[in-house]
């Protein structure tokens, strides 16, 4: 039964080509579950998931990047994968979008690469966070103070460090996300 806390609650999955497949597929499961609705949004109508280094499953977008609109989402989340994180990034419509998202109090859950948009778009002075090891310079570097730990909460921001991590990020995510719901509804 789905939890009343998030039903219709929606949310922007912002991916580009090559994400981390169980980074987009795990929470987008935890997230429905709960009864919310998770779009994909990217610049490329169709995409490679990856396994780590191997192909993973093909999808399809289901709004693209160029037609998103940050007041028709309640949350942003950003799985990662290397290549995935390192296009969006580049994107001048990717930060524009996540922007918006933050500037508007929403939710986001950030997890492994995916944080390099949110460092691109100057979106991580002050915070607190945590992605894949190799990101920890770039955060220190835009002003954030990154730790070594499974799942990391600061206010709206929710984020991990890899795929093993998901059973705790999802917990979190959807802990946080019900939280914003209930916030806006009062």
């Amino acid at each position: 039964m789905p939890n009343p806390d998030l039903e219709g609650f929606r949310v922007a999955a912002l991916v580009s080509d090559r994400f981390e497949e169980s980074e987009l597929v795990g929470p987008k499961q935890a997230l429905e579950a709960a009864g919310a609705k998770v779009e994909i949004v990217s610049s490329q109508p169709e995409l490679q998931a990856m396994r780590h280094f191997e192909p993973g499953g093909r999808y399809r977008c289901d709004q693209p990047l160029e037609r998103a609109r940050a007041a028709n989402y309640d949350a942003l989340l950003l799985p990662g994968g290397v290549i995935n994180g390192d296009q969006l990034r580049l994107q001048p419509d990717a930060q524009g979008f996540a922007r918006e998202l933050v500037e508007a109090e929403k939710p986001v859950a950030v997890i492994c690469h995916g944080g390099w948009l949110l460092i691109s778009s100057g979106l991580v002075v002050g915070r607190k966070l945590t992605s894949w090891p190799t990101l920890q310079d770039d955060y220190r570097n835009a002003g954030a103070q990154w730790v070594d730990q499974e799942v990391v909460v600061d206010g709206n921001f929710v984020s991990s460090r890899k795929p093993d991590d998901i059973p705790a990020f999802n917990r979190e995510m959807l802990r946080v996300f019900a939280a914003a719901r209930q916030a806006k509804a009062a």
